[in-house]
C-alpha cells in the first residue's frame, strides 16, 4: 500500500485567463488530520475538487492512495462532505443513506452511521424538511456510510452551532484514532488550531505555508504586548522588536516579534502598566501569510 493518502505534484488549473492553482506540490500521509486554510479565491476549492476527481488539472499529477482519484472515489476509499450540496428532496434520511450505502461493497452498518453523524433522531425525516445544520450532518453521514480511508470535509460545521461543533469534532477525534486520513478546509481558524494534527495555508494557487499550528506561529505570527498609555504614544511604535501598533481607548497593542526586547524597553522607559503579553494565534498567521502574498 502507498503510504501516503494524497499526493499532488506541480499541479495547476486554470479557469479562462485565472490561474486558480499554481504548481501546487503536497502529499499527506496515512492517518494525519490537515486542515486546509487560505482566503477566498485562494484555490482551495479548485484543490478539494481535482483531489475528488470532479475537475481534471491542466498539468501535474493527483494520486490518492498510489492511483488517480477516479479510481479511488469507485473503490470507495474517499468520502466527501461538501460545504453545499443538493440532497434527494421527498425522502428520508434512512432512504438516502440506505441508497448511498448500496453503491459500496462494505457499507457502515446504517445505526453505526447514524451515531457517527449525530442525527440519531433524524432517520425517518424527510430530507427537504431538514434544518441547515441538520442536512450538513446528513452530508456528513454520506460521506462516511463507505467506510473511507480519506475523509474530505469542505467547511463542515459552517450551519452548526457551536455545541454542534464540539460534538462533531469529538466523533472526527474518534475516527482519527481509528487511522482515518481527515483533510478539512475551514474560515474557523480555531478548528484548525485545536483539531489538525498539521495546516497548509494556500494563497494564490500555492502552498504559503505548511507546518504544525505552533510551528506556523511561531515562525511568521507577532506576540502582543499590552499596556494602558495616557498622552501621546507613537514613540511605542519604535521600541524594539515592535513591527506594529494598535490604539483601543486606553490600551495600546504592541505586535512584536521580540516581545523579551520589548518588555525589557517598556520597562525602562517606566511604560508598565497593567502589561499582558499574548502569544500569537493562528489567526494572526494567517493574516500576515496572505497579506504577504497579495502584497
Amino acid at each position: 500500500m502507498d503510504s501516503n493518502a494524497v499526493s499532488l505534484t506541480s499541479v495547476t488549473k486554470n479557469f479562462g485567463p485565472v490561474r486558480a492553482v499554481d504548481g501546487l506540490t503536497l502529499t499527506i500521509p496515512r492517518g494525519q488530520t490537515v486542515a486546509l486554510l487560505g482566503p477566498n479565491g485562494a484555490g482551495k476549492s479548485t484543490t478539494i475538487s481535482m483531489l475528488l476527481g470532479l475537475v481534471p488539472p491542466d498539468s501535474g499529477q493527483v494520486s490518492l492512495f498510489g492511483h488517480g482519484p477516479e479510481r479511488a472515489v469507485r473503490l470507495g476509499e474517499v468520502g466527501a462532505m461538501p460545504q453545499e450540496g443538493g440532497l434527494i428532496p421527498r425522502v428520508t434520511v434512512r432512504e438516502l443513506l440506505t441508497f448511498a450505502g448500496g453503491t459500496y461493497a462494505a457499507p457502515l452498518p446504517l445505526g453505526q452511521v447514524l451515531a457517527l453523524a449525530q442525527i440519531t433522531d433524524l432517520p425517518d425525516r424527510r430530507v427537504d424538511k431538514l434544518s441547515g445544520g441538520q442536512a450538513q450532518r446528513v452530508r456528513f453521514a454520506m460521506a462516511l456510510i463507505g467506510d473511507p480511508e480519506l475523509i474530505v470535509l469542505d467547511e463542515p460545521t459552517a450551519a452548526l452551532d457551536v455545541e454542534a461543533r464540539r460534538e462533531f469534532w469529538a466523533g472526527m477525534r474518534g475516527l482519527a484514532t481509528k487511522g482515518k486520513t481527515i483533510l478539512f478546509s475551514t474560515h474557523y481558524l480555531d478548528e484548525a488550531d485545536e483539531q489538525a494534527d498539521r495546516v497548509v495555508v494556500i494563497n494564490c494557487g500555492r502552498v504559503v505555508a505548511d507546518g504544525t499550528s505552533a510551528e506556523i506561529k511561531r515562525v511568521v505570527a507577532l506576540t502582543t504586548v499590552s499596556v494602558t498609555a495616557g498622552g501621546e504614544v507613537a514613540w511605542l511604535g519604535r521600541l524594539p522588536g515592535v513591527r506594529r501598533l494598535e490604539v483601543r481607548g486606553d490600551r495600546v497593542r504592541l505586535r512584536s516579534s521580540d516581545p523579551d526586547a520589548t518588555v525589557m524597553a517598556l520597562a525602562e522607559a517606566g511604560a508598565v502598566r497593567n502589561l499582558e503579553v499574548t502569544p500569537a494565534d493562528l489567526e494572526d498567521a494567517f493574516v500576515v501569510l496572505t497579506a504577504k502574498e497579495r502584497v
